[in-house]
């Protein structure tokens, strides 16, 4: 009955195009690769998962959100990570667990801040395979810190899938739930700069515009 219920309360909240849209996303890989068709934003807005299919436009958290609203229609809880940085933007994931490995989708403008396979055995091993791919504009290597995961279920009163006033709410609890760090000020004053190759290669199709400018 609660299953029919929901379904009841999808069909009334989506139109029959956009429903169609995401009957197709059948797929972790497959909700990651709608998210690399749309322009990355270059906008401090944020935008609902309806708004992200009307507009074909995301920036990070829009796209987690957008992804963990994708995850759940295939059975998997709504978790949001946000990893911190220091001077540069913070980057939002969309969790999931498979087999019990953790992996994860995201948009972003930088090429190696996307997609990771179900393959790692804890989340702070899913967080660190982003490490030598976040970095600024200056060559820093910048992640130093990430949260727990947010259920965005809680929050299924605010309507988040259609709503953008929600994701202000997400947005502001995203900045305010626990952290974990997993980088020292020993460890930071040591980092290498991160090499011209792997600069280039972050940077493919990259909307200048959205860049962080320390």
């Amino acid at each position: 009955m609660r299953k029919k219920i929901e379904q009841a309360q999808e069909r009334s909240e989506w139109t029959k195009t956009e429903l169609k849209i995401l009957s197709a996303l059948t797929s972790p890989v497959k909700i990651q690769g709608i998210l690399d068709t749309l322009e990355y934003s270059s906008e401090s807005r944020y935008r609902s998962p309806r708004t992200v299919l009307r507009d074909r436009k995301a920036h990070c958290y829009d796209g987690a959100v957008f992804a963990a609203m994708a995850l759940r229609r295939l059975g998997f809880p709504p978790l949001l990570v946000d990893m911190d940085a220091v001077r540069d933007d913070d980057h939002v994931i969309a969790l999931f667990k498979k087999n019990g490995r953790f992996g994860a989708i995201a948009k972003s403008n930088f090429t190696g801040l996307r997609y990771r396979e179900p393959v790692y055995a804890s989340l702070r091993e899913l967080v660190m395979s982003y490490f030598e791919s976040f970095y600024n504009v200056a060559y820093e290597k910048t992640l130093r810190q990430y949260t727990r995961p947010l259920d965005l279920s809680a929050y299924d009163d605010l309507h988040w899938p259609t709503s953008d006033a929600a994701l202000d709410v997400i947005g502001d609890k995203l900045g305010a739930i626990r952290i974990y760090k997993i980088i020292t000020p020993a460890m930071a004053r040591s980092f290498a700069p991160v090499d011209k190759r792997t600069y280039d290669a972050g940077m493919l199709g990259v909307n200048r515009a959205g860049l962080y400018r320390p």
